[in-house]
């Protein structure tokens, strides 16, 4: 199922509002003849309002060009990925494959319509100076209803949006800024199931003046989950690396992070079980992304050698072998263990187990655990410094880099109480964990290419494996380490905090 991806501005304007003159926004030459349709859109959502709280809409609409069934998923800097399905008769449920995609969220209570709205539309493209439609500006006289519960009342507004079609996002902005100019108001509101269902989709959220070492912790963990969710429908789809593995693998780490660095605060008999399958969920997704990351490079790699050299054989089997995995990871987000790993990532969130000293005053506590946690780390360099420089040395340099990534994520939870001091041992935590992730996949590209073999009497794929794996060997990204070191290991950095 491919997704389209929806950039759009929404406006709120009264019934005697008037659209201006679109021809003075500049880069526009007309708006074309308007158009009207009614439609008529029934909403899909659990009982309880889980896919509205995390800005998801699934819904069935007839009456345009578009008649179907709609998944509409937040993107994490605007926009959204739009998933469409052929509508099917009236009164049948969601189609199993768009369900699937929610099962996270849904955790597989059934989807009923929570809410009909009806849309009487006027619709204009904006032309730009040689015709090209760059937007889609719409006129929507909204009626809702609330189906379930069942609400008797009737919410009605009119509202503007502009929909991105092949223009930028500058034409979006011009267009929006003519309007409020002569009127309208940017719309809060996220979509229109929204303000039909009121506060009962509101997302929920933490304070943000955090006091406590357990407020502080459950802010983070809380994001990461909400993250690693965002991400799930995305994996699921995914076909080839469209970072989404990376970005859910990474929320996984960040909350594994905390929950090893706050550890003293923590009851361990409930987190270690928890730690356990989260590290099983992150190394299943571990086995996608490596073969994501190895293609990615072998293919550069391959690009930047002399002569039009065909893709081997072996690495074609990659392909292969990266699809497989990506099948055997679907079968785990829709197995009993993960949901059920699903829900105690919530208990965990809402009811950390956390000992009585995590109440204490957050800034002193969070001091200790990130000086703490920066120790551990320079611990691990200097054993790397003293390793033999062989195999030896590169499980201390992995050993390092995991230790940095810890102290980047600790560094990261503590920000809100810790300020800017925090986010720069993160920045340079992060530095550290990039140069010593180069080398690890140097490492572990030229493991893999010892493996393989040319296929019997290709002399290009004997050249290409031989090629690639001297690159492996001369391709050193640890020059950058000595100085990358002595900015992360200034003692100045902990004791500012």
């Amino acid at each position: 199922m491919a997704a389209h991806v929806e950039v759009e501005r929404k406006y709120e304007a009264g019934s005697g509002y008037s659209l201006p003159d679109l021809r003075e926004v500049p880069g526009l030459s007309a708006a074309a003849e308007p158009r009207t349709l009614t439609l008529i859109a029934h909403y899909y959502d659990t009982a309880d309002l889980s896919l509205a709280r995390r800005g998801i809409t699934l819904r069935r609409r007839t009456g345009g060009t578009d008649d179907g069934w709609h998944l509409k998923l937040p993107r994490n800097k605007g926009g959204r990925d739009e998933i469409q399905r052929p509508a099917g008769a009236a009164g049948m449920p969601p189609p199993p494959e768009l369900a699937d995609l929610l099962l996270a969220h849904t955790r597989g209570r059934p989807l009923v319509a929570v809410a009909e709205i009806r849309t009487d539309r006027t619709e204009r493209a904006l032309l730009g100076r040689s015709g090209t439609v760059l937007a889609q500006l719409v006129d929507d006289n909204v009626t809702g209803i609330r189906l379930e519960p069942r609400d008797e009342g009737v919410t009605a507004w009119r509202e503007l949006e502009v929909e991105l079609v092949d223009g930028e996002e500058d034409v979006l902005d011009a267009v929006g800024e003519h309007l409020t100019g002569s009127g309208a108001r940017a719309s809060e509101a996220p979509n229109k199931l929204s303000i039909v269902l009121g506060a009962d989709a509101a997302p929920g959220g933490h304070s943000v003046e955090m006091r406590s070492t357990a407020q502080v912790m459950s802010a983070y963990l809380s994001a990461q989950a909400a993250r690693m969710l965002a991400y799930d429908p995305r994996v699921r789809l995914a076909d080839h690396d469209d970072d989404s593995v990376h970005k859910m693998r990474t929320s996984i780490r960040r909350f594994r992070s905390i929950l090893r660095t706050h550890r003293k605060v923590l009851d361990r008999s409930r987190v270690n079980p928890l730690d356990a399958e989260l590290k099983w969920l992150s190394d299943v997704l571990g086995e996608v992304r490596d073969l994501e990351v190895l293609r990615a490079r072998f293919h550069t790699q391959l690009a930047d050698l002399p002569g039009r050299l065909s893709e081997p054989g072996w690495l074609l089997e990659m392909e292969h072998q990266e699809l497989q995995t990506r099948e055997r990871l679907r079968d785990v987000l829709r197995s009993q263990r993960y949901l059920a790993l699903l829900d105690r990532i919530d208990a965990m969130v809402t009811d950390p187990p956390v000992r009585r000293k995590a109440h204490k005053a957050a800034r002193k506590q969070q001091q200790k655990i990130v000086a703490r946690t920066w120790r551990k780390m320079t611990d691990a360099y200097q054993e790397a410094e003293k390793a033999p420089q062989d195999g030896d040395q590169n499980a201390a340099l992995h050993k390092t880099r995991k230790a940095a990534k810890r102290l980047r994520h600790t560094a990261e939870a503590a920000e809100p109480v810790l300020g800017k001091q925090a986010a720069k041992i993160a920045r340079r935590a992060e530095k550290l964990q990039d140069v010593l992730g180069d080398n690890q996949d140097r490492i572990v590209a030229a493991r893999h290419l010892e493996q393989m073999t040319p296929e019997p009497g290709s002399t290009s794929d004997a050249y290409t494996l031989g090629s690639l794996t001297t690159l492996q060997r001369y391709d050193d990204p640890l020059t950058d380490l000595p100085r990358t070191w002595r900015k992360v290991a200034d003692r100045k950095l902990v004791k500012r905090l």
